[in-house]
């Protein structure tokens, strides 16, 4: 046998070096391990990506369902309020209590309701996330049963007829103004300063109007600004409940539950002055 063709000497010819060798070996085996590796890393960062992205997605989909729920709630608690004031409304007038409670008490039975309504108010929103969520609760029920109490004078002044027409247009003012309020892009947080002074003129003029004997047209123009007012603090408070819910979505639930009460407390004045700013702009006067 040839000296060239000893398989244990191959290595020592000059066209079999080391050299040759590795890189022989390389493009025999590297190049598969070295794909195998990038394709081994791929996976691993794709699905880490997936992962984070997932997380993420999940993430967002429970703050957006805490969202919804905070906002139902507070749209929830603000009708059971509204019942609570209609059924107080009726049962008075059908009892005559109203009357019975200021033939006894005079010119103090007025104002008493409503004074006690402005230290709810004042109170809860002052000492919202203070005070429990049962108590907050029970707190607005009560401002709602004293308003419905106070409400039911409506029914000596204005046919059933009228009451129903301005409940219904209110109702339809009302579901539109809030979808405004959740859904516009713009920013109208930035009027409330503008809202509280019209809000604070307002009070000022019916209160002077209490001791002079206004004409009609005086009447109209007051209770459509009013109407206008309220309209505007109806998606102003409409778009502060999604800032608010918004803002501490995903956080402790018993401070949503809490902050509900207040937004629904808000949302419930909007609703029941608009009402009434409309009842005296539309209602035949028995």
């Amino acid at each position: 046998m040839a000296f060239g063709q000893n398989p244990r000497n191959n290595l020592g010819n000059p066209q079999y070096n080391t050299a040759d060798y590795n890189n022989q070996m390389q493009m025999d085996y590297g190049q598969p391990v070295q794909q195998q590796a990038n394709y081994q890393y791929n996976q691993y960062t794709q699905g880490g990506a997936a992962a984070a992205f997932q997380a993420t997605a999940d993430r967002q989909e429970e703050y957006a369902r805490a969202y919804h729920s905070a906002v139902t709630r507070s749209y929830g608690e603000m009708t059971i309020g509204l019942i609570v004031t209609a059924v107080v409304a009726i049962l008075t007038q059908m009892t005559n209590l109203y009357m019975a409670f200021i033939s006894a008490t005079g010119i103090i039975g007025v104002f008493a309701p409503l004074v006690v309504e402005i230290v709810l108010a004042i109170a809860l929103s002052a000492r919202i996330t203070k005070m429990k969520t049962s108590t907050a609760r029970v707190m607005f029920y009560i401002y709602s049963a004293l308003m419905g109490f106070s409400l039911s004078v409506i029914f000596i002044t204005y046919d059933l007829g009228s009451i129903g027409l301005a409940l219904a247009l209110c109702a339809g003012f009302f579901f539109a103004l809030t979808m405004l309020g959740m859904t516009t892009k713009v920013d109208l947080l930035k009027a409330g300063p503008i809202l509280m002074v019209g809000l604070i003129v307002l009070i000022i003029a019916e209160v002077i109007l209490m001791f002079v004997a206004p004409g009609q047209t005086t009447l109209m123009l007051i209770s459509a600004i009013g109407l206008v007012l309220f309209a505007g603090f109806t998606v102003y408070d409409a778009q502060q409940t999604r800032a608010i819910f918004a803002q501490y979505s995903g956080q402790d639930p018993e401070m949503i539950k809490k902050l509900s009460i207040l937004c629904a407390l808000n949302l419930y004045l909007d609703f029941v002055n608009m009402f009434l700013y409309i009842l005296q702009l539309l209602g035949n006067r028995d």
